[in-house]
Protein backbone atom coordinates (compact mmCIF):
# COMPACT_ATOMS: atom_id res chain seq x y z
CA UNK A 1 0.00 0.00 0.00
CA UNK A 2 1.64 2.89 -1.30
CA UNK A 3 2.07 6.42 0.84
CA UNK A 4 0.16 8.29 -1.17
CA UNK A 5 0.97 11.59 1.23
CA UNK A 6 2.33 12.33 4.48
CA UNK A 7 -1.50 12.35 6.05
CA UNK A 8 -2.34 8.73 4.46
CA UNK A 9 -2.10 6.21 7.35
CA UNK A 10 -4.23 3.36 5.34
CA UNK A 11 -6.31 2.99 2.29
CA UNK A 12 -9.19 -0.03 1.24
CA UNK A 13 -8.54 -1.96 -1.67
CA UNK A 14 -11.83 -1.13 -3.74
CA UNK A 15 -10.79 -3.30 -7.47
CA UNK A 16 -8.06 -5.35 -8.74
CA UNK A 17 -7.58 -4.38 -12.51
CA UNK A 18 -5.18 -7.22 -12.55
CA UNK A 19 -5.19 -11.04 -12.02
CA UNK A 20 -2.03 -13.77 -11.13
CA UNK A 21 -0.14 -14.12 -14.87
CA UNK A 22 -1.01 -10.64 -15.65
CA UNK A 23 2.31 -9.10 -17.44
CA UNK A 24 2.56 -5.71 -16.39
CA UNK A 25 4.47 -2.33 -17.46
CA UNK A 26 5.99 0.54 -14.99
CA UNK A 27 3.00 3.20 -15.04
CA UNK A 28 0.26 0.67 -15.71
CA UNK A 29 -2.36 0.64 -13.66
CA UNK A 30 -3.11 -1.97 -11.56
CA UNK A 31 -5.26 -1.03 -8.31
CA UNK A 32 -8.06 1.29 -7.31
CA UNK A 33 -7.88 2.18 -3.55
CA UNK A 34 -9.88 4.57 -1.65
CA UNK A 35 -8.38 6.85 0.70
CA UNK A 36 -9.92 9.70 3.01
CA UNK A 37 -9.16 12.61 0.22
CA UNK A 38 -10.13 10.42 -2.89
CA UNK A 39 -10.26 7.37 -4.97
CA UNK A 40 -6.56 6.81 -6.54
CA UNK A 41 -5.52 4.55 -9.15
CA UNK A 42 -2.48 2.67 -8.12
CA UNK A 43 0.41 2.61 -11.26
CA UNK A 44 2.80 -0.40 -10.56
CA UNK A 45 6.99 0.64 -10.48
CA UNK A 46 8.27 -2.79 -11.81
CA UNK A 47 7.75 -4.28 -15.07
CA UNK A 48 7.21 -8.17 -14.85
CA UNK A 49 4.25 -10.32 -13.88
CA UNK A 50 1.75 -10.53 -11.49
CA UNK A 51 2.53 -13.57 -9.21
CA UNK A 52 0.05 -13.70 -6.63
CA UNK A 53 -2.89 -10.87 -4.93
CA UNK A 54 -2.24 -10.75 -1.12
CA UNK A 55 -4.83 -8.40 -0.28
CA UNK A 56 -8.47 -9.24 -1.42
CA UNK A 57 -10.93 -6.53 -2.40
CA UNK A 58 -12.91 -4.66 0.36
CA UNK A 59 -9.61 -4.81 2.41
CA UNK A 60 -8.69 -2.03 4.26
CA UNK A 61 -4.68 -1.95 5.42
CA UNK A 62 -1.95 0.17 6.50
CA UNK A 63 0.46 1.71 4.21
CA UNK A 64 3.55 -0.15 3.37
CA UNK A 65 1.40 -3.45 3.31
CA UNK A 66 2.41 -5.99 1.05
CA UNK A 67 0.03 -5.74 -1.60
CA UNK A 68 0.80 -8.13 -4.65
CA UNK A 69 3.83 -9.81 -5.65
CA UNK A 70 5.51 -9.29 -8.71
CA UNK A 71 8.03 -11.34 -10.61
CA UNK A 72 9.97 -9.13 -12.13
CA UNK A 73 11.96 -10.05 -15.78
CA UNK A 74 14.29 -12.15 -15.96
CA UNK A 75 14.03 -13.19 -12.07
CA UNK A 76 13.52 -16.49 -11.23
CA UNK A 77 10.56 -18.51 -9.67
CA UNK A 78 10.62 -18.86 -6.24
CA UNK A 79 11.39 -22.93 -5.12
CA UNK A 80 8.49 -24.96 -5.05
CA UNK A 81 7.72 -26.35 -1.59
CA UNK A 82 9.38 -29.53 -1.40
CA UNK A 83 7.90 -32.04 0.71
CA UNK A 84 9.38 -34.34 3.08
CA UNK A 85 9.81 -37.87 2.08
CA UNK A 86 7.52 -40.50 3.59
CA UNK A 87 10.87 -42.95 4.26
CA UNK A 88 14.29 -41.89 4.47
CA UNK A 89 15.72 -43.83 1.61
CA UNK A 90 19.08 -45.55 2.93
CA UNK A 91 22.27 -44.71 1.20
CA UNK A 92 23.02 -47.12 -2.24
CA UNK A 93 25.67 -49.38 -2.32
CA UNK A 94 27.04 -51.50 -4.73
CA UNK A 95 25.26 -54.68 -5.15
CA UNK A 96 27.25 -57.69 -3.66
CA UNK A 97 27.20 -60.96 -5.81
CA UNK A 98 24.29 -62.97 -5.70
CA UNK A 99 24.41 -65.82 -3.57
CA UNK A 100 22.01 -68.57 -4.79
CA UNK A 101 20.36 -70.27 -1.48
CA UNK A 102 17.57 -73.27 -2.73
CA UNK A 103 14.84 -72.50 -0.76
CA UNK A 104 13.23 -75.09 1.45
CA UNK A 105 10.19 -76.45 -0.31
CA UNK A 106 6.76 -74.54 0.59
CA UNK A 107 3.41 -76.58 1.81
CA UNK A 108 1.02 -75.56 -0.61
CA UNK A 109 -1.21 -72.95 0.09
CA UNK A 110 -4.76 -73.27 0.01
CA UNK A 111 -6.57 -71.95 -3.32
CA UNK A 112 -7.81 -68.11 -2.44
CA UNK A 113 -10.94 -66.89 -4.38
CA UNK A 114 -10.09 -63.53 -5.25
CA UNK A 115 -12.62 -60.46 -5.49
CA UNK A 116 -12.84 -58.80 -8.93
CA UNK A 117 -10.80 -55.75 -8.38
CA UNK A 118 -12.88 -52.39 -8.05
CA UNK A 119 -14.09 -50.31 -10.46
CA UNK A 120 -11.58 -47.25 -11.24
CA UNK A 121 -13.20 -44.56 -10.19
CA UNK A 122 -14.55 -42.54 -12.60
CA UNK A 123 -15.06 -44.93 -15.30
CA UNK A 124 -18.35 -47.19 -15.60
CA UNK A 125 -18.54 -50.77 -17.09
CA UNK A 126 -21.83 -50.19 -18.92
CA UNK A 127 -23.42 -52.67 -21.68
CA UNK A 128 -24.74 -50.60 -24.67
CA UNK A 129 -28.28 -52.05 -24.08
CA UNK A 130 -27.78 -50.53 -20.55
CA UNK A 131 -27.10 -47.34 -21.53
CA UNK A 132 -29.57 -46.71 -24.40
CA UNK A 133 -32.03 -47.38 -21.68
CA UNK A 134 -30.52 -45.10 -19.03
CA UNK A 135 -30.72 -42.29 -21.61
CA UNK A 136 -34.24 -43.30 -21.96
CA UNK A 137 -35.46 -43.21 -18.82
CA UNK A 138 -33.34 -40.47 -17.16
CA UNK A 139 -31.35 -42.37 -15.35
CA UNK A 140 -27.91 -41.74 -13.94
CA UNK A 141 -25.44 -44.66 -14.46
CA UNK A 142 -23.31 -43.55 -11.84
CA UNK A 143 -25.69 -43.82 -9.04
CA UNK A 144 -26.40 -47.42 -10.71
CA UNK A 145 -24.42 -50.25 -8.98
CA UNK A 146 -24.18 -53.36 -11.37
CA UNK A 147 -24.29 -56.68 -11.45
CA UNK A 148 -22.94 -58.32 -14.31
CA UNK A 149 -19.55 -59.75 -14.94
CA UNK A 150 -16.87 -57.33 -13.61
CA UNK A 151 -19.69 -55.12 -11.96
CA UNK A 152 -20.86 -54.40 -15.16
CA UNK A 153 -24.20 -52.47 -15.26
CA UNK A 154 -27.31 -54.11 -17.54
CA UNK A 155 -30.23 -53.32 -18.15
CA UNK A 156 -32.26 -55.07 -15.42
CA UNK A 157 -29.96 -52.37 -13.08
CA UNK A 158 -30.93 -49.70 -14.72
CA UNK A 159 -34.33 -50.46 -15.32
CA UNK A 160 -34.36 -51.22 -11.26
CA UNK A 161 -33.05 -48.21 -10.46
CA UNK A 162 -35.46 -46.35 -12.48
CA UNK A 163 -38.37 -47.89 -10.24
CA UNK A 164 -36.37 -46.95 -6.88
CA UNK A 165 -37.57 -44.10 -5.22
CA UNK A 166 -35.09 -41.42 -5.39
CA UNK A 167 -32.68 -41.13 -2.51
CA UNK A 168 -32.85 -37.68 -0.93
CA UNK A 169 -29.48 -35.61 -1.59
CA UNK A 170 -27.69 -34.51 1.19
CA UNK A 171 -28.30 -30.59 2.05
CA UNK A 172 -25.72 -28.98 -0.14
CA UNK A 173 -23.99 -25.83 1.50
CA UNK A 174 -24.19 -22.66 -0.66
CA UNK A 175 -20.94 -21.33 -0.77
CA UNK A 176 -20.48 -17.80 0.85
CA UNK A 177 -20.13 -14.99 -1.05
CA UNK A 178 -17.00 -13.34 -0.72
CA UNK A 179 -18.16 -9.99 1.38
CA UNK A 180 -18.81 -7.12 -1.50
CA UNK A 181 -16.09 -4.52 -1.76
CA UNK A 182 -16.33 -1.64 0.52
CA UNK A 183 -17.63 1.06 -1.77
CA UNK A 184 -15.86 4.60 -1.79
CA UNK A 185 -17.43 6.92 1.04
CA UNK A 186 -20.21 9.38 0.53
CA UNK A 187 -19.16 12.90 0.10
CA UNK A 188 -20.33 14.34 3.57
CA UNK A 189 -17.96 11.37 5.48
CA UNK A 190 -14.84 11.98 2.75
CA UNK A 191 -15.24 16.13 3.27
CA UNK A 192 -15.05 15.03 7.21
CA UNK A 193 -12.46 12.71 6.60
CA UNK A 194 -10.63 14.98 4.27
CA UNK A 195 -11.11 17.78 6.83
CA UNK A 196 -9.24 15.19 9.36
CA UNK A 197 -6.36 14.13 7.46
CA UNK A 198 -5.66 18.15 6.21
CA UNK A 199 -5.52 19.21 9.94
CA UNK A 200 -3.22 16.12 10.71
CA UNK A 201 -1.02 16.89 8.40
CA UNK A 202 -0.70 20.59 8.56
CA UNK A 203 -0.23 20.49 12.24
CA UNK A 204 2.64 18.20 11.60
CA UNK A 205 3.97 20.53 9.48
CA UNK A 206 3.60 23.30 11.61
CA UNK A 207 4.87 21.34 14.67
CA UNK A 208 8.34 20.23 13.06
CA UNK A 209 9.05 22.14 9.90
CA UNK A 210 10.66 25.54 10.89
CA UNK A 211 8.70 27.90 8.40
CA UNK A 212 10.64 31.21 7.20
CA UNK A 213 8.29 33.60 4.61
CA UNK A 214 9.18 35.50 2.11
CA UNK A 215 7.30 37.75 -0.59
CA UNK A 216 7.65 40.03 -3.06
CA UNK A 217 5.90 41.93 -5.55
CA UNK A 218 6.34 40.89 -10.11
CA UNK A 219 5.62 42.92 -12.80
CA UNK A 220 3.08 40.66 -15.32
CA UNK A 221 3.14 43.64 -17.64
CA UNK A 222 5.10 41.67 -20.45
CA UNK A 223 3.81 38.50 -19.71
CA UNK A 224 0.17 39.22 -19.33
CA UNK A 225 0.87 41.45 -23.17
CA UNK A 226 2.46 38.24 -24.68
CA UNK A 227 -0.32 35.97 -23.43
CA UNK A 228 -3.20 38.24 -24.82
CA UNK A 229 -1.42 38.09 -28.11
CA UNK A 230 -0.73 34.35 -28.34
CA UNK A 231 -3.85 33.32 -27.35
CA UNK A 232 -4.94 35.48 -30.23
CA UNK A 233 -3.43 33.31 -32.51
CA UNK A 234 -5.32 30.25 -30.99
CA UNK A 235 -9.03 28.24 -31.19
CA UNK A 236 -10.82 29.23 -27.83
CA UNK A 237 -10.38 25.34 -26.33
CA UNK A 238 -6.40 25.95 -26.51
CA UNK A 239 -6.00 29.23 -25.18
CA UNK A 240 -3.17 29.28 -22.27
CA UNK A 241 -4.23 30.61 -18.38
CA UNK A 242 -1.73 32.77 -17.23
CA UNK A 243 -0.87 30.32 -14.34
CA UNK A 244 0.82 28.17 -16.41
CA UNK A 245 3.51 30.49 -16.62
CA UNK A 246 3.76 30.81 -13.23
CA UNK A 247 4.06 26.94 -13.15
CA UNK A 248 6.51 26.81 -15.71
CA UNK A 249 8.34 29.60 -14.36
CA UNK A 250 8.68 28.08 -10.51
CA UNK A 251 9.61 25.05 -12.21
CA UNK A 252 13.04 26.45 -14.29
CA UNK A 253 13.62 28.77 -11.39
CA UNK A 254 14.75 25.48 -9.25
CA UNK A 255 17.50 24.98 -11.53
CA UNK A 256 19.05 28.43 -10.25
CA UNK A 257 18.44 27.37 -6.56
CA UNK A 258 18.28 23.42 -6.19
CA UNK A 259 17.49 23.76 -2.53
CA UNK A 260 13.56 24.30 -3.13
CA UNK A 261 12.97 21.18 -4.74
CA UNK A 262 13.24 18.22 -2.80
CA UNK A 263 12.24 16.40 0.66
CA UNK A 264 13.55 16.09 4.03
CA UNK A 265 13.95 12.88 4.60
CA UNK A 266 15.30 11.01 8.05
CA UNK A 267 16.99 14.11 9.02
CA UNK A 268 18.32 15.11 5.55
CA UNK A 269 17.41 17.02 2.93
CA UNK A 270 17.48 15.30 -0.09
CA UNK A 271 17.36 16.71 -4.07
CA UNK A 272 15.11 15.64 -6.28
CA UNK A 273 16.57 15.89 -9.92
CA UNK A 274 13.17 15.58 -11.76
CA UNK A 275 10.39 18.74 -11.10
CA UNK A 276 7.40 18.09 -10.05
CA UNK A 277 5.14 20.53 -9.35
CA UNK A 278 2.22 20.07 -7.15
CA UNK A 279 -1.12 22.26 -7.61
CA UNK A 280 -3.43 23.02 -5.09
CA UNK A 281 -6.61 22.44 -5.96
CA UNK A 282 -10.08 23.32 -4.28
CA UNK A 283 -12.97 20.87 -4.26
CA UNK A 284 -16.39 21.66 -4.53
CA UNK A 285 -17.88 19.62 -1.73
CA UNK A 286 -14.63 21.48 0.27
CA UNK A 287 -11.08 20.95 1.16
CA UNK A 288 -8.02 20.76 -0.50
CA UNK A 289 -5.49 18.64 -2.82
CA UNK A 290 -2.13 19.13 -4.37
CA UNK A 291 -1.30 16.31 -7.35
CA UNK A 292 1.24 16.32 -9.18
CA UNK A 293 2.20 17.46 -12.96
CA UNK A 294 5.24 15.55 -13.31
CA UNK A 295 8.11 16.98 -15.13
CA UNK A 296 7.18 20.59 -15.83
CA UNK A 297 10.22 21.86 -16.42
CA UNK A 298 10.80 19.98 -19.44
CA UNK A 299 7.02 20.55 -20.78
CA UNK A 300 6.25 22.76 -23.15
CA UNK A 301 3.30 25.84 -22.23
CA UNK A 302 0.54 23.34 -24.24
CA UNK A 303 1.31 20.20 -22.64
CA UNK A 304 1.27 22.18 -18.86
CA UNK A 305 -1.98 23.45 -20.21
CA UNK A 306 -3.76 19.89 -21.36
CA UNK A 307 -1.94 18.79 -18.11
CA UNK A 308 -3.72 21.03 -15.89
CA UNK A 309 -6.96 20.75 -17.39
CA UNK A 310 -7.12 17.51 -17.45
CA UNK A 311 -5.63 17.31 -13.69
CA UNK A 312 -8.49 19.54 -12.42
CA UNK A 313 -11.03 17.36 -14.44
CA UNK A 314 -10.06 14.05 -12.48
CA UNK A 315 -9.37 15.86 -9.21
CA UNK A 316 -12.87 17.06 -9.72
CA UNK A 317 -14.54 13.49 -10.00
CA UNK A 318 -12.32 12.38 -7.56
CA UNK A 319 -10.20 9.99 -9.52
CA UNK A 320 -6.18 10.13 -9.23
CA UNK A 321 -3.07 8.05 -10.16
CA UNK A 322 -0.78 7.40 -7.10
CA UNK A 323 2.20 8.86 -8.81
CA UNK A 324 0.19 12.22 -9.15
CA UNK A 325 -0.11 12.24 -4.90
CA UNK A 326 3.58 10.57 -3.98
CA UNK A 327 5.35 12.43 -6.25
CA UNK A 328 5.24 16.34 -5.88
CA UNK A 329 8.82 18.22 -4.98
CA UNK A 330 7.40 21.68 -4.76
CA UNK A 331 4.07 22.92 -4.44
CA UNK A 332 2.14 25.77 -6.29
CA UNK A 333 -0.89 27.71 -5.35
CA UNK A 334 -3.23 30.43 -6.77
CA UNK A 335 -5.92 32.07 -4.90
CA UNK A 336 -6.14 35.10 -7.23
CA UNK A 337 -9.03 34.00 -8.11
CA UNK A 338 -10.88 34.04 -4.92
CA UNK A 339 -9.36 37.71 -4.35
CA UNK A 340 -6.38 37.11 -2.49
CA UNK A 341 -3.50 39.15 -2.95
CA UNK A 342 -0.93 37.13 -1.04
CA UNK A 343 -0.67 34.05 0.02
CA UNK A 344 1.30 32.84 3.42
CA UNK A 345 1.42 28.71 2.86
CA UNK A 346 1.74 25.85 4.85
CA UNK A 347 4.42 23.35 3.87
CA UNK A 348 2.92 19.75 2.79
CA UNK A 349 5.79 17.27 4.20
CA UNK A 350 8.44 16.01 3.11
CA UNK A 351 8.12 19.11 0.53
CA UNK A 352 10.48 21.84 1.91
CA UNK A 353 8.91 24.46 -0.13
CA UNK A 354 5.80 26.03 -1.22
CA UNK A 355 5.17 29.25 -4.00
CA UNK A 356 2.05 31.04 -3.52
CA UNK A 357 0.68 33.49 -6.02
CA UNK A 358 -2.34 36.43 -5.25
CA UNK A 359 -4.60 38.02 -7.96
CA UNK A 360 -3.29 40.33 -10.39
CA UNK A 361 -4.02 44.17 -9.68
CA UNK A 362 -3.46 47.03 -11.21
CA UNK A 363 -0.97 49.24 -9.04
CA UNK A 364 1.24 52.34 -9.27
CA UNK A 365 4.41 51.11 -10.72
CA UNK A 366 7.86 53.17 -11.22
CA UNK A 367 10.07 52.21 -13.90
CA UNK A 368 12.77 54.34 -15.92
CA UNK A 369 11.87 57.34 -13.94
CA UNK A 370 7.95 57.03 -14.84
CA UNK A 371 5.45 56.07 -12.99
CA UNK A 372 2.53 54.61 -14.17
CA UNK A 373 -0.35 51.48 -13.14
CA UNK A 374 1.11 47.84 -13.91
CA UNK A 375 -0.43 44.42 -13.04
CA UNK A 376 1.40 43.36 -10.73
CA UNK A 377 0.90 39.93 -8.64
CA UNK A 378 2.42 39.24 -4.72
CA UNK A 379 4.64 35.89 -5.20
CA UNK A 380 5.16 34.39 -1.52
CA UNK A 381 7.76 31.65 -0.94
CA UNK A 382 7.22 29.23 2.37
CA UNK A 383 10.60 27.16 3.17
CA UNK A 384 11.91 25.05 5.26
CA UNK A 385 14.85 26.91 7.22
CA UNK A 386 16.70 23.17 7.48
CA UNK A 387 16.63 22.58 3.71
CA UNK A 388 17.88 26.46 2.65
CA UNK A 389 17.29 29.45 4.06
CA UNK A 390 17.06 33.00 3.25
CA UNK A 391 19.37 34.34 1.12
CA UNK A 392 18.47 31.08 -0.77
CA UNK A 393 14.56 31.86 -1.01
CA UNK A 394 15.32 35.49 -1.85
CA UNK A 395 17.38 34.26 -5.06
CA UNK A 396 14.98 31.89 -5.76
CA UNK A 397 11.97 34.79 -6.11
CA UNK A 398 14.05 36.62 -7.72
CA UNK A 399 14.60 34.08 -10.39
CA UNK A 400 10.74 33.37 -10.93
CA UNK A 401 10.61 37.61 -11.12
CA UNK A 402 13.43 37.33 -14.15
CA UNK A 403 11.39 34.18 -15.63
CA UNK A 404 8.31 35.92 -16.12
CA UNK A 405 9.59 39.02 -17.92
CA UNK A 406 10.98 36.75 -20.75
CA UNK A 407 7.59 34.79 -21.50
CA UNK A 408 8.66 33.67 -24.68
CA UNK A 409 11.09 31.85 -23.44
CA UNK A 410 8.98 30.06 -21.08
Amino acid sequence: MPALGADMEAGTILQWLVKPGDVVKRGDIIAVVDTEKATIEVEVFQSGVIQSIVVPEGEKVPIGTVLALIRTDGEALPPPEVKPPLAAAPPRVAPAPPIVVPAPPRPAAPPRIEKPPPKAPGRLHVSPLAMRVAMELGVDLSTVEGTGPDGAITKSDVERAAKAPPAAAPPVEAPKAPPPPKPPMAPADRQAAMRKVIAAAMARSKREIPHYYLGTNIDMSRAMAWLQAENLKRPVTERLLYSVLLLKAVARAVHDVPEMNGFWVDGAFKLSEAVHAGVAISLRQGGLIAPAIHDVDKKSLDEIMAALRDLVKRVRAGVLRSSEIADATITVTSLGEQGVEIVFGIIYPPQVALVGFGKITERPWAANGMVGARPIVMASLAADHRASDGHCGGLFLAAIDRLLQEPEKL
